[in-house]
């Protein structure tokens, strides 16, 4: 849509973002730890949420909705990782929705692997950002099984097909209510459709690059056969003059480090020369005192 309100025409590709975090499920030992010390019962649905604590994320429909779910009596948990300038806020908004004993905030986590343990621990994914143009943490939750529920034609939602490879709600906490009423009594049915998201939408990190270097040498093959128009711009001319500035500047900068390098290199040469000079001198020094020694023998012997 961008594109075309620029006034872009022609035909695009959209490169799908990959992930660093391996296919598959750890081993149970390992998902029961990551939980150990929370009140988080394994034949309880267990809710998850991983990125950055702001409001924009659509937090406050996750939690309106799960305030609805508990004044209807349904049993659940939900975990927050992560953190942002809203954290404080949205824990004493859980705290206002008397949440607290069913919504856990944990700090940031930078260890893959006890993340993956978190992903392969919950039943669902809770994403409603509309924010995110293409979250990496629904492909993360697609590599370790992990259905997502997503706002339908947000950017997040791009590539899941809903009921298959996720679940679509409206950007409301109504709606997200409601899709999680219909679920959460159908833990095989999220199990399915995490199954299917991990076999559809998930993309490694290295499948990642081989489909980007793929692309760029079918663009670099078209343009050396002519096939994409010529181009005589003010546009292109201002980023041609821009890009010979940057060398320039670039190679100004190099100057002094060539400098100091040149400097440097004499310094070191004038010191070996010292060094060989200094034992140059040691050496006839003691050249001088055999001599005074044999001298002073001869000496001795007409004395």
């Amino acid at each position: 849509e961008n594109l075309r309100s620029l006034g872009y025409q022609g035909e695009y590709i959209v490169m799908p973002n990959g992930v660093d975090i391996p296919a598959g499920r750890l081993p149970e030992e390992a998902v029961r730890a990551v939980s150990e010390g929370l009140d988080l019962p394994e034949d309880v649905p267990l809710l998850l949420f991983v990125g950055r604590m702001m409001w924009y994320k659509g937090l406050r429909i996750i939690l309106d909705a799960l305030k609805q779910l508990k004044g209807e009596g349904l049993d659940f948990r939900m975990v927050f990782i992560g953190k942002g300038t809203d954290g404080e806020a949205v824990r004493a908004y859980a705290e206002e929705l008397c949440l607290g004993d069913k919504v856990f905030f944990l700090p940031p986590c930078y260890d893959r692997e006890i993340i993956r343990a978190w992903y392969c621990r919950a039943d669902l994914f809770l994403f409603p950002s509309t924010f995110d143009t293409n979250g990496l943490v629904v492909r993360e939750a697609a590599a370790c099984g992990l259905a997502s529920v997503l706002v339908a034609g947000s950017c997040a939602a791009e590539d899941v097909t809903d009921g298959r490879s996720g679940f679509f709600i409206e950007e409301n906490a109504a709606s997200m209510a409601a899709m999680l009423r219909r679920l959460l009594p159908r833990r095989e049915l999220m199990r399915q459709v995490g199954e299917n998201a991990r076999r559809e939408i998930y993309i490694s990190w290295d499948t990642s690059v081989a489909n980007a270097c793929r692309r760029y040498e079918v663009v670099l093959d078209n343009f050396r056969r002519g096939i994409y128009p010529a181009r005589d711009t003010w546009v292109d001319e201002l980023l041609l003059g821009t890009a010979e500035s940057l060398d320039v500047i670039n190679r100004l900068r190099a100057i002094p480090q060539q400098l100091r390098a040149a400097v440097d290199e004499d310094v070191r040469q004038w010191q070996d020369e010292i060094q060989e000079d200094r034992l140059n001198a040691r050496e006839d020094r003691q050249k001088l005192q055999e001599k005074l020694s044999r001298l002073r023998q001869r000496i001795d012997r007409y004395l």
